[in-house]
């Protein structure tokens, strides 16, 4: 089976996959730092705590050895600074993908260079053939990265429960299809 590589690098960015127990307290702290932030629009933040990141970190191994879902660590120059993941979608050519970061690390450009990096990534499996980005439709930080990527809004839907505080209950998704090589022809 084909995965992507645990780490993808993006000049001061960086992607690694999580190390188990051993990110424990990164990742904890990451969190905790963020909940404020991340509360208004993601639901799991309700149920935070100390057990269900260990969890996450254990079901991320799990799904990265079974090519289920590839959970990365954002970096910035070395320090954590957010979460990004692909995990299979209905399709078994789709894939969605996902995003947070710090709040100290918004509007910088982190996001879309990390989720550039690990849309290349993907599109380097064989078996991808498009990717999708969900958000709620009030979110409108979300919605400029896939906007910059050259995503596609293909439909909007109602999001199943639990839905996010600030949100709308209404998912945007956009889509991107693998880039396809030109053929070129020669004269004879």
């Amino acid at each position: 089976m084909e995965r992507p590589r645990p780490v993808i690098e993006c000049a001061d960015v960086a992607l690694r996959s999580w190390r188990g127990e051993q990110d424990f307290p990164s990742a904890h702290r990451l969190i905790e730092e963020s909940l404020d932030h991340l509360r208004p629009w993601e639901p799991w933040v309700a149920q935070h705590s100390e057990e269900n990141t260990r969890g996450f970190l254990a079901r991320s191994g799990a799904g990265w050895l079974g090519g289920q879902v590839y959970n990365y660590a954002v970096t910035e120059d070395g320090t954590l600074v957010g979460m990004c993941q692909a995990y299979r979608g209905a399709e078994p050519t789709g894939w969605f993908m996902g995003y947070w970061l710090h709040p100290a690390a918004t509007g910088r450009g982190i996001a879309t260079r990390a989720m550039s990096a690990l849309t290349s990534e993907m599109f380097t499996l064989p078996t991808v053939e498009y990717l999708e980005i969900a958000h709620d439709s009030a979110n409108t930080a979300s919605a400029a990265v896939p906007r910059r990527l050259g995503f596609t809004e293909v439909r909007r839907e109602r999001a199943a429960p639990p839905t996010a505080p600030s949100g709308t209950g209404i998912e945007v998704i956009w889509r991107l299809y693998r880039p396809r090589a030109h053929t070129i022809v020669r004269p004879v």
